[in-house]
Formats: C-alpha cells, sequence, structure tokens
C-alpha cells in the first residue's frame, strides 16, 4: 500500500528530494511551501498524488488548518516529516533577540505546531510515523552557529519525550541527523547576524575548517529516508552522511570522560539527604 506524506518546507533541499522520492515511487504527497508555484513541476509531472499547500509553519493555526486539509484530501497520513527551517550564523554575543526568536519560531515551534496537528489524526488511525529533520548541530554544537543548536536541541529533547509518549498508540518517531549537505541552509535561505570585529579571528578560522568537509548529495536523502520510514522498527536517531558517524562519537566520549572524572563532585553535591 502506498503512503500517504505530508511534508514542510518541499520547495528545495531536503524536503524537495523527500517529497520527489516519495512521489516517484508511487505515494501521495501533501507537500508544503511558502510560494506553491515552486512546485509546478512536480504537479506537471504527478498530478493529483501531490497536493500543493501554502503554509507558514510559524502560524499555529494555518498548520492546523494545512494538516485537516491534507488529511481530509487523502483520507489518511502515514508519514510526517517536519522539514521546514534555515541556518541562523553568529557568535552568541552577534546574535539579537529577533534573530534568536525568529530561529525557534521555525525550526522549533513550527514543528511543534505539526506534530501537535497530526498528532490527533494519528491516535486514530494506531499508527504514522512522525520524521523530525534535525541535525548533527542538534546532539554537538560548534561556535557560531549557537542560535541553531539551540533551536535544534531544543526540537531533540521535545521530540524524544514525544516518542516515549506516543509509542502506546502505535506512532513511530525519528529524528534525523543530517551533517553537511549541498543544501541552500548556509545560503540565501539562511539567517546572518552582524560581525563584531572580536569575532573576526574565530569567523575566519570556522570559514576555514568548514572548507574542508565533504558535503553530501541531497538527492541521495531521498531514498535514505525511505529505507527508515519502511523500517518495520526504524531508529529514533539516525545520522544522515559520513561526517556525525566520525565526529558525534568522540563528543560523547569526552562527555562521559568528563563525567566520570568529575564523578566524586556529582556525589558531593547529592548531600546526605535521605
Amino acid at each position: 500500500m502506498s503512503k500517504i506524506w505530508f511534508i514542510t518546507g518541499s520547495s528545495r533541499g531536503f524536503g524537495r528530494q523527500f517529497a520527489q522520492a516519495a512521489l516517484e515511487r508511487g505515494d501521495k504527497v501533501a507537500a508544503t511551501v511558502r510560494n506553491i508555484d515552486s512546485l509546478a513541476d512536480l504537479v506537471a509531472v504527478h498530478g493529483d498524488a501531490i497536493l500543493p499547500l501554502t503554509l507558514d509553519v510559524t502560524d499555529k493555526s494555518a498548520a492546523l488548518a494545512a494538516v485537516k486539509r491534507a488529511h481530509d484530501h487523502f483520507g489518511r497520513l502515514d508519514v510526517v516529516v517536519n522539514n521546514a527551517g534555515y541556518g541562523l550564523f553568529g557568535a552568541i554575543e552577534e546574535l539579537t533577540e529577533r534573530h534568536v526568536r525568529d530561529q525557534m519560531e521555525t525550526n522549533f515551534f513550527g514543528a511543534l505546531w505539526v506534530t501537535q496537528a497530526v498528532l490527533p489524526i494519528l491516535r486514530a488511525q494506531g499508527s504514522g510515523h512522525i520524521v523530525q529533520i534535525s541535525s548533527v548541530g542538534g546532539v554537538i554544537t560548534f561556535p557560531l552557529v549557537g542560535g541553531y543548536n539551540a533551536s535544534k536541541w531544543a526540537l531533540e529533547g521535545l521530540t524524544d519525550s514525544l516518542a516515549q509518549e506516543v509509542a502506546g498508540f502505535g506512532i513511530k518517531v525519528t529524528l534525523v541527523e543530517p551533517g553537511s549537505f549541498a543544501t541552500d541552509w548556509g545560503g540565501s535561505s539562511a539567517a546572518f547576524a552582524e560581525r563584531l570585529p572580536a569575532y573576526e579571528a574565530l569567523h575566519a578560522a570556522v570559514t576555514a575548517n568548514l572548507a574542508g568537509v565533504p558535503n553530501g548529495d541531497p538527492a541521495a536523502a531521498g531514498p535514505a529516508l525511505l529505507k527508515v520510514v519502511d523500517a518495520e522498527n526504524p531508529p529514533l536517531r539516525v545520522f544522515f552522511g559520513d561526517f556525525p558517524l566520525h565526529f558525534v562519537p568522540q563528543v560523547y566520549a569526552e562527555r562521559v570522560k568528563t563525567w566520570q572524572e568529575w564523578a566524586d563532585v556529582a556525589t558531593q553535591a547529592q548531600g546526605n539527604a535521605a
């Protein structure tokens, strides 16, 4: 049986590749975008199999309406992909309040609103799979993307709890944690803070380090996600790309080492209370 997808941020990048992969194998997709014209070519090829929907995920009522329309149109929802998001670049001191609030509104609250909208539908069905597009920056951090890290760490915490809450309803949950890919995440869709002279050396060093990191092919991400959603027991977390596989375990090993080295302080802080 073909799957019915609801995918946010479908105009380009991962969202576009996810929609295309699903459509090409015969699934049906409710694809949300800010500009519906960006889906014209997919509609021309796949016709009624794709339902283009205009959506700004930061608008809670609009998210509820888009989910309802998709469900009414297709009759069910099987895979919900919260993909809409963007990068925010700047040292913590360089970020404005507007930068951080806008980042959280899209990357965190946008996913929350869509998730809340689909949960009653998936519970009633007794099935469904919620896929949150997180990042390697959702489990480890990097300088100059602290606002972005914060949004993805928030999404990770929310989703980990969600998975525990909905397992009894037959709902599966997965966090996809991509590394570096050749998408527009760091290009025209990104936001950049005004630089302070004090951080120029850091900006230069980070730029130089990133130049050596190979980018993954977004086209390969679509088939990869199909494997995840088709799995009988999909993972709660899965990396996309080689970079996280090599880097994240080292960071976690350092964390465990530090916790163990400071275990006496942890015990001391417990005190003698019963």
